[in-house]
């Protein structure tokens, strides 16, 4: 029987207690003038949490978790889940092997804060808190992603030493809500703050301002001594204008008889003239400081704020953000580092906005769970609508859990400490009231309070609306599905019954190479009334940085390790399954637009151009007409210059003015080159860069590059050189002095995770298409051409495969055909595969570019002159798949220092890639430390490719870029430099 209240009450395994001795949630700001407790602390990983704490003390840091530190005697490391719980106990049970880490230092508490309220804040701690000070129990807190406060002014004393010990128990009965598609970890996540306030401070401030310029600050005063002082009040002041007392407030709660002696209120307010708006293109912020006043006049307390006035309402099926439709362009986001793990620094989430702002991205749902508060800050400062969630999810014991009554109070606990938290930011437009939690009496009540609480924001939650997005009497206002196809999407817009606005939580899914269909999606959406965007998933790769050696995450040390996506040799990204786990959902992990260290997958690129603001709508006439496709800005912060790439004649460049245009308008303005009379094709492209340096970006960046073709190709030909004959070996394979390995027919590719998540990959292998067996029929010589007729057996039927091999002026022109039967429906690819010899190492091709295209990915890819080295051609994705293809290649070159090498050109707009892997290659290992790199290129060049989808989660790709059975035919034309 223990001793200790704490462990006696057992909170891990106890629903009902979300907290004890925890003071209320508050939106005051107490990190200025706090003494941070950061740092190295004492530690002891216990194996359960009433086990005895003894023995020898190791040391770990703080803010982090001990799953990603090297601490001696621990071997408790992380685990990915995506549904099930990595133990198999029924809510609210937890395992009885349950590491809990025992965290313990010194505090020297200044004696100046003698008479003072002492406040001890740790950010976050997962999954339950248990304090003592000087071995006296404190209180309680759960939440893995919220603070908890605890008032230490009756157990330190001022001037003197305490010892302040956190107990961190990493399985409770709150895991089983905190289910969340991401690693499990233990630990303190966040910082930890010792603060000081006087007795009678700022409980809470509540910040309500308008678009009109009406500005509204509730204030709640405590005094930590009992009553509350007579004539006590408060002032404030937004930029240097004077907040009125609201008397009429003050009269209407003494007439209620709502003055109590304990808890004070207040109002201020303000009309504030020619108030500049906040929105997520031009967010404009006031700085709002309140004063608690004794009733002396001297200053007891302070709260400062940055605010911004804005409106948002749900009217009819639209979301509105001051008055406008606005369209969504989200991404979700989890607090991630591949170092740290859940921990991040002010600097970490600067560069994830960033990144986020110049890839044309407006909106941030907080995945799933409320994210570190300066994120908050940073999104009001640079724009981003947040979808703000609650620590809720329970996907594993979704059912059960939403009608618990032993849960309400987690629930209600969860959601109103978020909105307490975060009322007051200016970019959260939306509460979230948690995700995969199917729908239940808790979902409402949580509802309930935050509608009562916030009545300036609307509520979604995606298990609410899940069954019939037309309701008008769930939870949510808005119908936020996951993963609709997009035609289902516009059937309920066009239906007559939709009844609020539809934004999904979670569409295009970003596992591997993937995104495929962005555009299309898109598209839809602008044209269709009712639709109003998304929130990709998801921002990160969540891959860990872990050393090949000892199978560890390398940690704090790892820092510099890697550079554009790639781990340094001796290490690698961990995935699920990698720590030694066995339950685990493998690299479902790895599922972002980013990889681990922030690098931008290709996928980036095109949603830059689909959210351009800036779009060359049509070509006319001698003319091009340019359209603002911003809601609230101008193109006076954008300049621009004009690049005509032509196929046969390089690229030209000329300055470009931006016509004065508002929010949605358009204007015709003229080609600045003259076209030259060879017929070749021509593309004009826009290039848009910041005019001057931005809070997210310096001047010059780049923010989209809308392009539109002028003239179409001409006919391709070349002349026959029957002279000279066309070398094949006796198996019809060309002999080619470039080549290592002839060209062959290909209908595989090492399978993305779409390809394998979606069965694709599955039905590939049963037909044999990873090993099929070439078998010649014919080789027929006349007049220097070669054909050569070959089968390859599949299991279910035989494709025809026909290559004629023709000499033309300076080369070799291939044309080929192969004819699929019926029962290969639905193949990766149809095209040739063939290597090179050593050394050539540089790309250059006319096509889209520079970056990685695939057909139902191409969007982003402006076509012009790239030029690019062989080795960065290929994209590392956590998991070797296929990559590095490029669009509508016209012409390529391969070439080597001394500028001998290949040509190819094609007979029309082509899929190729060139690699140093084999399909075979990727397909046979789960990491990139595995690759060994071939010293040739292998080629592909493709008739057809399949599109890539977002299968791994979501809808495939569209009919449209599926490769049908039946014939396919292709040719191009290989020359030597």
């Amino acid at each position: 029987m223990t001793s200790d209240p704490l462990l006696a009450l057992r909170p891990w395994e106890t629903p009902e207690v979300t907290s004890w001795g925890r003071l209320p949630m508050n939106a005051v700001d107490r990190r200025s003038g706090a003494h941070s407790l950061d740092g190295d602390w004492r530690f002891q990983l216990l194996p359960a949490p009433d086990a005895p704490v003894g023995g020898a003390w190791s040391s770990s840091y703080v803010p982090g978790v001990w799953t990603m530190q090297s601490i001696p005697g621990t071997d408790d490391l992380p685990q990915y889940t995506n549904v099930r719980m990595p133990f198999a106990e029924f809510p609210p049970r937890s395992p009885a092997a349950n590491p809990t880490g025992v965290y313990e230092r010194t505090v020297d508490v200044p004696a100046e804060w003698a008479g003072r309220r002492i406040v001890l804040q740790v950010g976050a701690a997962e999954s339950v808190l248990l304090v003592h000070v000087d071995g006296r129990p404190v209180g309680v807190s759960k939440d893995s992603h919220l603070a908890a406060e605890f008032d230490l002014s009756e157990v330190v004393r001022p001037g003197a030493r305490a010892t302040v010990r956190l107990t961190v128990v990493k399985w409770s009965d709150a895991s089983h809500i905190e289910d969340q598609d991401q690693w499990w970890h233990g630990g303190i996540s966040r910082s930890v703050l010792l603060y000081a306030t006087d007795p009678l401070h700022l409980a809470d401030v509540t910040v309500r301002a308008s678009r009109d310029g009406e500005l509204r600050v509730d204030c709640r005063v405590r005094d930590a001594g009992g009553a509350l002082p007579a004539g006590w009040y408060v002032s404030g002041e937004l930029d240097g204008h004077l907040l009125t007392q609201d008397g009429e407030f003050d009269r209407a709660n003494a007439e209620d008889e709502r003055v109590s002696a304990f808890l004070g209120e207040a109002r201020l307010r303000a009309t504030i003239p020619e108030v500049r708006t906040w929105n997520a293109e031009t967010p404009e912020l006031y700085g709002l400081t309140v004063r608690l006043h004794r009733p002396d006049g001297t200053v007891a307390d302070t709260s400062y704020h940055r605010i911004g006035f804005r409106d948002v309402e749900v009217s009819g099926r639209d979301l509105l953000v001051n008055g406008e439709r606005v369209y969504i362009r989200g991404v979700n986001r989890h607090d991630f580092h591949p170092l740290t793990g859940r921990t991040v620094s002010h600097d970490d989430l600067r560069a994830d906005l960033v990144l986020l702002k110049r890839f044309g991205f407006n909106a941030i749902r907080t995945a799933h769970y409320p994210n570190y508060p300066a994120l908050y800050d940073l999104a009001d400062e640079l724009g981003f609508y947040v979808v703000d969630e609650a620590d809720i999810e329970s996907h594993d014991h979704a059912h059960e859990i939403a009608d618990d009554p032993r849960y309400l109070n987690a629930f209600v606990d969860r959601v109103s400490r978020m909105v307490l938290r975060d009322k007051n930011h200016p970019s959260v437009i939306i509460w979230s009231l948690g995700n995969e939690s199917d729908y239940g009496a808790n979902h409402d009540a949580a509802a309930g309070w935050t509608r009562r609480h916030d009545r300036t924001r609307p509520i979604q939650y995606e298990g609410a609306a899940k069954l019939d997005w037309a309701a008008t009497d769930d939870a949510s206002d808005i119908a936020c599905p996951m993963y609709a196809p997009i035609e289902d999407c516009v059937a309920h817009a066009l239906s007559g019954r939709q009844t609020r606005p539809l934004i999904q939580c979670e569409y295009s899914h970003a596992m591997g190479n993937s995104n495929g269909t962005l555009a299309e999606h898109w598209a839809a959406i602008e044209s269709t009334p009712g639709l109003q965007g998304g929130f990709i998933w998801e921002f990160w790769d969540h891959g860990i940085l872990q050393r090949v050696s000892d199978g560890r995450p390398a940690g704090r040390a790892g820092a510099g390790l890697y550079e554009g996506g790639v781990a340094a040799p001796g290490h690698r990204w961990a995935y699920g399954g990698d720590f030694g786990e066995t339950i685990h959902d493998g690299a479902f992990i790895a599922d972002g637009v980013v990889f681990p260290d922030r690098t931008p997958k290709p996928a980036l690129y095109e949603h830059r151009e689909i959210a351009a603001p800036v779009r060359l709508e049509c070509f006319r006439h001698e003319g091009v007409v340019i359209g603002n496709h911003q809601h609230f800005r101008g193109l006076d912060w954008l300049s621009a210059d004009w690049e005509l790439a032509l196929a046969d004649g390089g690229t030209l460049t000329a300055p470009a003015e931006l016509p004065d245009l508002r929010p949605g308008e358009t204007a015709a303005v003229p080609v600045p080159f003259t076209l030259p009379p060879d017929g070749g094709e021509a593309w004009l492209t826009l290039r848009v860069t910041t005019a001057r340096d931005e809070p997210w970006a310096p001047r010059g960046t780049v923010v989209c590059l809308p392009q539109v073709r002028l003239r179409a190709p001409a006919p391709a030909s070349s002349t026959v050189a029957p002279d000279r004959g066309v070398e094949v070996d006796g198996d019809g394979l060309l002999v080619h002095p470039l080549l290592t390995a002839a060209p062959t027919l290909s209908l595989w590719r090492a399978p993305t995770d779409n390809d394998e998540l979606g069965h694709m990959a599955l039905r590939w292998r049963s037909w044999g298409l990873d090993r099929l067996v070439r078998k010649v029929v014919d080789v027929r010589r006349a007049h220097g051409r070669v054909t050569v007729l070959a089968e390859y057996a599949a299991e279910v039927g035989v494709v025809r495969h026909v290559q004629v091999l023709t000499p033309v002026e300076g080369g070799l022109r291939v044309e080929e055909s192969a004819e699929l039967p019926d029962g290969l429906d639905d193949v990766a690819r149809v095209g040739s595969v063939f290597e090179t010899v050593a050394g050539l190492d540089l790309m250059e091709w006319y096509g889209q570019g520079p970056w990685e295209s695939y057909p139902d990915r191409a969007f982003g890819a402006p076509v012009g002159h790239h030029r690019v080295p062989v080795d960065t051609l290929f994209t590392p994705y956590l998991r070797p798949q296929e990559s590095g293809g490029r669009h509508g290649v016209r012409h390529f070159t391969l070439s080597a220092p001394d500028a001998t090498g290949l040509t190819v050109t094609l007979d029309e707009p082509r899929q190729v890639s060139v690699t140093r892997h084999r399909a075979e290659d990727l397909t046979a290992v789960g990491h990139h430390d595995e690759l060994v790199r071939r010293a040739g290129c292998v080629v592909h060049i493709d008739a057809a490719h399949r599109g890539l989808g977002t299968a791994s989660c979501g809808p495939d790709t569209s009919p449209s870029h599926l490769v049908a059975p039946g014939v396919h035919r292709w040719s191009w034309t290989l020359r030597v430099l």
